[in-house]
């Protein structure tokens, strides 16, 4: 069986042409029925409405109990802006309390018809109770969601400050590795430049010494060629030698 549920609202209702007076109005809901107190602080009345009406309400609507009752508590419950309430005089000192709302785009009138309790100060009393419980209930929860909000702050602004520090230290740290890193990548362009240099020194003495072979092997060549003109020239007094004693020879025969 589901638990009942409970509430209290105050409308601004307008009686007998007269300028709108505030009215209380608390409910009790069950899945199936509705109890109502309605108390002006000086006056107050009843309405019970049963299982039976009930239903018999909700066909009229061609709705279920459960979605009539969840309608009703639903503008019984808050005021709901756009809905017209009533509190008219029904005779014999009951009253009519109504609400409108739209359905289909069809503006609709609920109307239930209240009797007027035997003891006002009962129900008047029973209200206030429910609404000084009820305030108690917001205040202590109130005070606990502010708690919880400023402990929530208080870890907010820690965590905050950690982050900045954080930011901080990485900030420093990318500074300090970096200025590192230049250091090194200094040092290193240095070696690379004082490298070059050397290998530049070391080129030098190389061309100067091919520059010494090319000229000495040019060198050698023209020597090469003076010597072997003298050869040519025995070679050719050999030849007029023999030439002339085979002339000889063939006189003496």
């Amino acid at each position: 069986m589901e638990a009942q549920k409970y509430t209290c609202v105050k409308l601004e209702l307008p009686t007998d042409g007269s300028k709108p007076e505030p009215v209380f109005v608390k409910g009790t809901w069950s899945p199936t029925c509705f109890d109502l107190s309605i108390s002006n602080g000086l006056e107050a009345w009843t309405c019970h409405a049963t299982e039976e009406e009930v239903q018999e309400r909700a066909s009229q609507w061609d709705q279920t109990v459960s979605d009539y009752v969840d309608l009703a508590e639903r503008f019984l419950g808050f005021q709901q802006p756009g809905s017209v309430y009533g509190f008219s005089d029904a005779g014999n000192g009951c009253r009519r309390l109504s609400w409108t709302f739209e359905k289909n785009g069809t503006k609709l009138e609920w109307r239930w018809k209240c009797q007027p309790s035997p003891d006002s100060k009962k129900i008047t009393a029973e209200v206030l109770d429910f609404l000084m419980d009820a305030n108690i209930r917001l205040s202590e929860e109130v005070v606990w969601k502010t708690q919880s909000f400023d402990r929530l702050k208080v870890e907010g602004e820690k965590c905050l400050a950690q982050s900045e520090k954080l930011s901080n230290e990485r900030l420093e740290f990318e500074s300090e590795i970096y200025g590192k890193f230049v250091q090194v990548l200094n040092s290193k362009k240095a070696k690379l430049r004082e490298l070059r240099g050397q290998l530049s020194k070391q080129a030098t003495p190389r061309q100067q010494l091919e520059e010494e072979e090319e000229s000495t092997d040019k060198t050698e060549t023209f020597d090469e060629g003076s010597d072997e003109e003298p050869e040519k020239d025995e070679v050719s007094s050999s030849k007029d030698v023999r030439t002339t004693s085979s002339r000889g020879r063939k006189r003496k025969q």
